[in-house]
């Protein structure tokens, strides 16, 4: 059971400009140097968290679709962050899975953020995703799906939780005590990529991207710096970790309801 190399991608996002971003991105990832298994980029990362959906969505294997494959192909890694995405209609904050042979996967933001209206704007979505990298299982959320445990409730189908998000600077606090509190609860490692900066709507940003382990420790820690960050962690002592204290067995059973739009 080999380490999983991780590289967090916490940038000052440009609004609404994906080039920009692709160019952007590629450039931090480039100066990084480091190999990785998997390259996690933050929520909305081609446009900043824009309610102008419309102006600003793309379609199924468009532009940042083929960019990303390039980038999986380019570094031999698996990549993933949310975009725009328009289809039949309706517009999704969509998380692109590309890995390295091309292939990829998405799943669509379950819980929509009332206090900026993105219900107005976006559908949610009402399936998870687990992504097999060798052994490793993982499960990628959306921002404000943070929130909500239910949703993220591991049912020894996971690993890694992976949270991409664009969480602003007053709510920072809860940012940093919920991801560790879900790494606890789920016997698992979990992730959150954030960005830095202030966007078009003169929101700020802090970044705070981490990892923390199933103890709760962060074992990987961003702060508000721009930039590039790596590390590995352990299956085997995740593993031998559930089994010295396999509190998942009593976990509660329940059914979730499927109550998407």
């Amino acid at each position: 059971m080999r380490d999983l190399r991780l590289t967090l991608v916490q940038p000052n996002t440009h609004w609404q400009t994906p080039l920009t971003n692709h160019r952007l991105l590629e450039g931090m990832i480039e100066k990084s140097g480091k190999e990785s298994d998997l390259i996690v980029l933050p929520e909305m990362f081609t446009t900043g968290f824009t309610m102008d959906a419309s102006s600003n969505s793309e379609e199924m294997n468009g532009a940042t679709h083929a960019w990303l494959i390039e980038m999986a192909n380019k570094y031999s890694s698996h990549i993933c962050g949310s975009i725009i995405i328009q289809n039949k209609g309706k517009f999704f904050n969509r998380l692109l899975w590309v890995s390295p042979d091309g292939e990829h996967q998405s799943y669509d933001k379950r819980h929509l953020f009332r206090m900026a209206n993105e219900q107005k704007y976006y559908s949610s979505g009402d399936k998870k995703l687990i992504i097999q990298i060798d052994q490793w299982r993982i499960c990628p959320l959306i921002c404000y799906d943070l929130r909500f445990p239910v949703w993220s409730r591991n049912r020894d189908d996971y690993d890694l939780l992976i949270y991409v998000a664009n969480w602003p600077a007053p709510r920072q606090s809860a940012w940093r005590s919920l991801l560790p509190a879900r790494a606890v609860e789920n016997l698992c490692y979990s992730v959150g990529v954030n960005r830095v900066g202030t966007d078009g709507n003169k929101v700020e940003y802090l970044g705070d991207s981490m990892v923390a382990d199933y103890f709760g420790n962060i074992v990987l820690d961003a702060n508000n710096k721009e930039g590039v960050f790596n590390t590995k962690i352990s299956l085997e002592k995740l593993r031998l970790y559930r089994e010295k204290f396999p509190a998942w067995k009593d976990a509660d059973n329940f059914t979730l309801l499927n109550t998407a739009n």
